[in-house]
């Protein structure tokens, strides 16, 4: 996949079919209009793939107090998309300027001009140009006078609802990490470096690393106990643990952590930055009236968690 981030890589460029969109989370509805852009291009003599896409979320740009929850950072958008298949990912640098642009202006000069789109093909709740003001009808006429066709695809359904980066943050604000798994076609994942924590868990038994997510767009799944699989630093294997998320109730603590237990492993990590994919959700979080009923339960989330690798393994 050729990446195009500025007008130098923008020289030379072929006539291309393209889609246009934040494509956070590359989930399958993003997929699905990818495979239809990709088939699209090869009936087309001369003609390549093209997702157009930018470094910034919109609305970040537009509103400053904004704080996006996001699904991917660019670099793990980038990668995702590269495994699609696309001939090339225009990556545009989304500004204020490029904000104020009307929608036939971002066609004109981005579009046609810059990046020689041909053929672009709308996905079902896509809008832009500024404020969004115009819709897909707008488009085709803008589009008729530039000489770009302008084609909008169909929604991708799964048991009856339209697949969207809005479903899938849904999912995992209700800590549904298996329903958001169905939806993106990949688990749900975080990466951050390992620092040190209170070393609770390794007085009962079961220690813990405490994670620092690399991005603080990145949504967390709700509160809870999760089973993961945990990939570490400069290896490929995912190994199996389980992480709790929330404010360690029993300890009375009040900020946010990520704890995360790795099934038989206490090598030190602290430092490393580790990949953590989540599986299952075993329980919400509560508060015990005892460190001794704590352990009771964490003894019962890992068999839980046992249980359900042995099922997931079943299933492939």
């Amino acid at each position: 996949m050729k990446i195009i981030l500025n007008d130098t890589d923008c020289n030379g460029i072929s006539p291309s079919v393209a889609t246009i969109g934040f494509f956070d989370g590359v989930h399958l509805g993003h997929r699905f209009l990818i495979r239809n852009l990709i088939e699209t291009a090869s009936k087309e003599e001369g003609m390549t793939s093209m997702v157009i896409t930018f470094d910034e979320h919109p609305r970040l740009v537009l509103h400053k107090e904004f704080q996006p929850r996001l699904l991917t950072t660019k670099e793990e958008k980038t990668i995702l998309l590269s495994k699609t298949g696309i001939d090339s990912c225009a990556m545009l640098h989304f500004d204020t300027d490029m904000a104020a642009l009307s929608a036939y202006d971002f066609m004109k000069s981005i579009l046609r001009e810059k990046l020689n789109v041909r053929k672009l093909i709308i996905g079902y709740d896509n809008r832009f140009g500024h404020n969004r003001e115009e819709g897909f009808d707008d488009y085709v006429r803008y589009g008729k006078e530039l000489g770009i066709e302008v084609i909008k695809a169909e929604p991708f359904v799964l048991g009856g609802v339209n697949v969207s980066s809005s479903v899938v943050r849904a999912f995992l604000s209700e800590g549904e990490v298996e329903m958001a798994e169905r939806c993106l076609g990949y688990p749900y994942f975080v990466s951050g470096r390992v620092v040190s924590g209170f070393q609770e868990g390794r007085k009962m038994g079961f220690p813990t690393a405490n994670v620092e997510v690399n991005d603080n767009m990145k949504i967390i799944p709700c509160p809870g106990v999760y089973a993961v699989k945990v990939r570490l630093e400069g290896t490929v294997g995912f190994k199996h643990g389980m992480m709790n998320i929330g404010t360690r109730p029993t300890f009375g603590d009040n900020n946010i952590t990520l704890e995360v237990n790795i099934f038989n492993f206490e090598d030190d990590i602290y430092g490393q930055h580790i990949d953590v994919m989540f599986s299952h959700r075993l329980r919400k979080e509560q508060k015990f009236t005892s460190v001794g009923k704590l352990i009771e339960q964490l003894k019962e989330d890992r068999e839980l968690a046992e249980r359900l690798f042995e099922d997931d393994i079943d299933l492939q």
